[in-house]
């Protein structure tokens, strides 16, 4: 059995392409085999050699937290891999620092100049996303066969400036498409050896879960203003009754934005990877809601209770609970697609196009 050479559908050994009814896909779910323990030994040695270096391990921390979940992650009995280099993350950080820096101090020779350096931050930060993409990409592999990014500049300054600008300007109106066009812009250059991932989410489908999103956080309001109005005590004063009515109004709103956070990342997820293809292959995210907001409110409380010594532990409970809640459906055997991929990119040379030495993604 083997893979067309555009990687397009399964043929059968020894079956003819004509009349030949391809089989039904087959679902293989992500898998996350990452203990808290693990990473917890990882975490706490991290933590303390970044402290002791003023912060120049933490270059190095990244690589070996990345390495850590990569290597964790497995589809159909294989795991994923990074192979960053600190270098690169250590060089990118100082790029950002110097360039937050001279931002900062530039007041104290000028008041204009702060203002001429945002901009100039501003114009430089889409170039340096884009070659951090690229950087991330090209060092993530699944089988030995390396990812790789392929989005453009002039594309990169829409999404990552104009974009944001115009959400910013409009109060939030057109921030559900500027998200649609960041994730769009994302999958669609991104691929696997030379096969292509695809994302045909609209930005309908971002509104959507914005406007869930924002009527989850209204609802939190209305309920803080209804308990708020109906707990003042009798016979207090009008204006000690507003100001139990607004207390109410904007604790129970803040408690709401707390847990619209895991309800949000839930129905994002399953947004962005339902509408994701690689190749032939499709996914489907089926995280709940209810399941993430209440991994996320317990492990708030282990946090508070441990003074922070959960925190690895909370990771990888909401790693293992994400990624296992994605399922590929694969057209074809997994290792005849990678073989035929790892085929391709042979012979085009190198399919990783730019290896870029910077990363800026803290």
């Amino acid at each position: 059995m083997a893979w067309d050479h555009k990687g397009e559908h399964f043929i059968g050994a020894g079956s003819s392409d004509f009349g030949h009814t391809p089989p039904p896909p087959a679902p293989l779910q992500l898998s996350f085999t990452g203990s808290g323990s693990e990473y917890f030994r990882i975490w706490i040695v991290n933590a303390l050699l970044t402290v002791v270096t003023l912060g120049i391990y933490s270059a190095w921390a990244k690589v070996r937290t990345l390495q850590y979940f990569y290597r964790n992650t497995r589809l159909d009995d294989a795991a994923f891999d990074y192979h960053g280099k600190p270098g690169a993350i250590l060089k990118g950080r100082a790029i950002v620092l110097v360039l937050a820096m001279v931002v900062q101090f530039s007041g104290v020779v000028s008041p204009v100049l702060p203002l001429v350096f945002a901009v100039v931050f501003a114009a430089v930060w889409p170039y340096l996303l884009v070659r951090s993409l690229r950087f991330r990409m090209a060092n993530s592999s699944y089988r030995g066969l390396r990812f790789a990014f392929t989005g453009g500049d002039k594309e990169a300054y829409k999404v990552f400036l104009l974009w944001p600008i115009l959400s910013t300007l409009t109060l939030g109106l057109l921030a559900p498409l500027a998200h649609q066009r960041f994730k769009q812009y994302q999958h669609n250059h991104t691929r696997f050896g030379t096969a292509p991932f695809a994302f045909d989410a609209t930005s309908g489908d971002f509104y959507g879960v914005y406007l869930r999103t924002g009527m989850v956080t209204a609802l939190f309001m209305i309920v803080g203003a209804v308990l708020s109005a109906i707990a003042i005590p009798a016979g207090a004063d009008t204006k000690g009754g507003v100001a139990i009515v607004l207390g109410g109004t904007v604790a129970f709103t803040y408690f709401g934005i707390m847990l619209t956070g895991p309800y949000f990342t839930a129905k994002l997820q399953n947004l962005v990877w339902s509408h994701t293809t690689l190749a032939p292959h499709r996914f489907e995210s089926r995280v709940g809601a209810g399941r993430m907001i209440f991994i996320t409110i317990t492990n708030w409380i282990a946090i508070a209770l441990t003074c922070g010594l959960f925190l690895p532990f909370a990771k990888v409970r909401s790693t293992r609970y994400r990624v296992e809640s994605v399922t590929m459906f694969a057209a074809g055997p997994l290792d005849a697609f990678v073989a035929g991929e790892a085929e391709q990119v042979s012979a085009l040379g190198d399919a990783t196009v730019d290896w870029y030495d910077i990363d800026i993604a803290l």
